[in-house]
Order: structure tokens, then C-alpha cells, then sequence
């Protein structure tokens, strides 16, 4: 696989005992299954785990599945709305690990933020947070799912389907996209879903961009989160130029 040329690129590994991917849309109550393979939105919220700032925008390039896919059922007992408890099966995906690489690039929606495009400083600053294991806990798809960064090198080892041509997965939830990280105007004021049929090749699934899904799906209004010294309490950029 030939590397992109991006001077930002942070490549990782993430592992856990358990993982849950899913559409949104299936985790309202009942069963949950998890897809076979993470998808774009679980990965780009392990990067948002690792480092985030609201000047710029993860993109997920590909991740290598590095491990035999497995699943495992559990008997669940959910809380309900009304405070009771239910019964349910739950379809987690066991034992995987997973390589991923990733590139940053700056949020056009935050114009009042472009003081903060420091390349060489957000660069240095998300690799040092792979080195500690991220800023934050680090989830696999669900809260009960904990996972564990670590660097890596994302072509050094070939992984579990390394010599298995293609794999398609079908129609797949790919991720949300926010008002702040809209890509058109389509998706200026929204909260959109996109969708795509991602296809494994040597073990490596190699994403589309947000934009470049072919099913996009407007689910509801929503505003930017606004940023600045007379909201929420924000004295300004300085809020975003500390180092860790």
C-alpha cells in the first residue's frame, strides 16, 4: 500500500479485549451486533480520545485489521428508561488489535481559530499523546469496550488477512458529520450520516473522506458550538494554544 503524502500523518496501535462497532441507530435498546471491522466514526473518536482540538479536523486514512476476526454473545442486562432492568444479547467482536494511520487538517468552519494552525505544534503534540496512551480513556465502539494505544509502525507487520485478496463488508455505517465540520452546504446546520461499502484489500481497508461517501443522510438541525470570550465561558484562542 503506497503511503499518502501528508507532512502530518500519526500511525497507531489499538488493542483491547472487546470491541462493539455499530450504527447509532441500533443501539437504542434491544440487541446489539457489532459490525466486523471498526468503522470510520469509532476510529476518528479514538484520535478525539488521543488529541482534539476544535482548530482541526482527524481525517482516518486506513486501518490494518491485524487480528482474526472473532465474536463472542453475552447475556446483557440493560437499564431501561423507566429504571428497570431487561435482558438482552449483545454480539462483541474478541481479542482484536488494529493499526491505524491518520492525517489532521485545519477546520475551515473555525476561521476565529486560524491563529491556532500550528502544523509542526499539533503534530508533535498528538504523537507524544500516542507515546502516553492518549489524553483520555480509550474506547473500542462502546464505554465498556477499553482500549489501549500505543505507537507503531503501520506497514511493519502484515496482519491476519495479509494474504486474502479483498473482502467486502456490504452497506456500512461510515460516521456522523457535525455542523462544525461541515463539508457543503448541504451540511452546513446539520447533523449528517454517511454511509459507504467499504472493502478490505491485503488486510488493509482504505477510507473515503466524509464527502466522498455515496449515501449521505441529513438527520436533524443543529448549531456550531460556539467559541470566544462571551460564551461558555471562554477567554479565547488561549484556550487552545497550551501545549499537553
Amino acid at each position: 500500500m503506497s503511503k499518502p503524502i501528508h507532512p502530518n500523518i500519526v500511525e497507531f496501535q489499538v488493542s483491547g479485549d472487546y470491541a462493539l462497532f455499530s450504527d447509532p441507530i441500533t443501539r437504542v435498546g434491544g440487541e446489539k451486533c457489532s459490525y466486523q471491522v471498526p468503522t470510520y466514526e469509532a476510529l476518528k473518536g479514538i484520535l478525539a480520545s488521543i488529541y482534539w482540538k476544535p482548530t482541526l479536523i482527524w481525517y482516518v486514512d486506513a486501518v490494518r485489521v491485524m487480528e482474526p476476526i472473532q465474536t463472542e454473545a453475552k447475556g446483557i442486562r440493560p437499564i431501561q428508561y423507566s429504571g428497570k432492568n431487561d435482558l438482552a444479547y449483545y454480539t462483541y467482536l474478541k481479542h482484536v488489535r488494529y493499526r491505524v494511520r491518520a492525517h489532521f487538517e485545519w477546520n475551515d468552519n473555525r476561521p476565529e481559530l486560524a491563529a491556532d494552525r500550528n502544523e509542526h505544534k499539533h503534530h508533535n503534540i498528538a504523537c507524544r499523546m500516542i507515546q502516553k496512551g492518549g489524553r483520555r480513556d480509550i474506547f473500542l465502539g462502546t464505554r465498556e469496550c477499553q482500549g489501549y494505544v500505543e505507537p507503531c509502525a503501520f506497514d511493519s507487520e502484515p496482519g491476519a488477512y495479509a494474504s486474502t485478496p479483498q473482502l467486502s463488508f456490504g452497506l456500512m455505517y461510515h460516521g456522523l458529520t457535525y455542523p462544525d465540520e461541515a463539508y457543503s452546504a448541504e451540511t452546513k446546520g446539520k447533523m449528517t450520516a454517511n454511509f459507504w461499502y467499504p472493502v478490505m484489500k491485503n488486510g488493509v481497508i482504505s477510507f473515503l473522506r466524509p464527502e466522498e461517501c455515496p449515501l449521505h443522510k441529513p438527520l436533524r438541525e443543529m448549531e456550531m458550538k460556539p467559541f470566544g470570550s462571551d460564551r461558555n465561558n471562554f477567554s479565547g484562542l488561549s484556550e487552545f494554544e497550551g501545549g499537553e
